[in-house]
């Protein structure tokens, strides 16, 4: 799409100088990404429908805290290294696999009862399902990776260092992301008041979660770079 810029000539550019063709297309993208399902989207609204809409913020905060780590280390070309190095990417794909089934693992061998119970299921503090969001979207390498292939296409030569362009597009994708993901959250906490009154319902809603986080845990284990 767009040429990286030299660096021998780095010094001669106009910052962040865009056209408009140039921002439709990247935030077009950006808004087809954000609306994508998988783990961070299946966290955020699993945490809202067991516990609550300020449960959910706390987990959708996590999520973009993981994505903000992913924009860092492609701009500063550590998620290279994840998508060269067999063993990081490995280490980093297992792990994370691991973390998603253990916590679909938890929903599965539950009773449902974080619909039905009073609490909501919150006897779990906030801060930790913040950390989970940060440690579902960080230890994911298919995002880095995917960050590293999708932000240097929109890379402009002459409108500023490649780092600062990457930085750039990687934060919009975010901002992007806090027009979308917040009406989710309300409309998943609607639902989870729903379930509350409905114990059945909530049980199964459970039981499919903790499937859907197992499932996604298997597929990042199965993926390849």
């Amino acid at each position: 799409m767009t040429q990286v810029v030299d660096v021998e000539n780095k010094g001669n550019f106009d910052m962040f100088d865009y056209t408009l063709v140039h921002w439709l297309a990247f935030l077009s993208a950006a808004v087809l990404l954000n609306l994508s399902p998988g783990p961070d989207i299946a966290f955020m609204l699993g945490q809202t429908l067991r516990s609550g809409r300020r449960y959910g913020f706390a987990a959708m905060f996590g999520v973009w805290s993981g994505a903000a780590l992913h924009v860092v280390m492609a701009a500063a070309g550590l998620s290279a290294i994840l998508a060269t190095s067999a063993v990081a990417f490995s280490v980093v794909k297992w792990v994370g696999a691991a973390y998603l089934i253990w916590l679909g693992v938890k929903m599965l061998l539950s009773k449902g009862d974080s619909f039905i119970s009073s609490d909501g299921g919150r006897d779990v503090k906030v801060t930790s399902v913040y950390w989970q969001g940060v440690l579902v979207s960080a230890l994911n390498p298919k995002v880095a990776i995917f960050f590293l292939a999708f932000l240097p296409q929109f890379v402009v030569a002459g409108a500023g260092p490649v780092g600062a362009q990457l930085f750039l597009h990687g934060s919009l994708i975010i901002v992007v992301a806090a027009f979308i993901e917040p009406p989710l959250v309300m409309m998943g906490a609607k639902l989870g008041a729903f379930l509350k009154a409905s114990p059945r319902v909530g049980m199964w809603m459970d039981r499919g979660l903790g499937a859907m986080f197992v499932a996604l845990g298997a597929r990042l284990a199965a993926s390849t770079r």
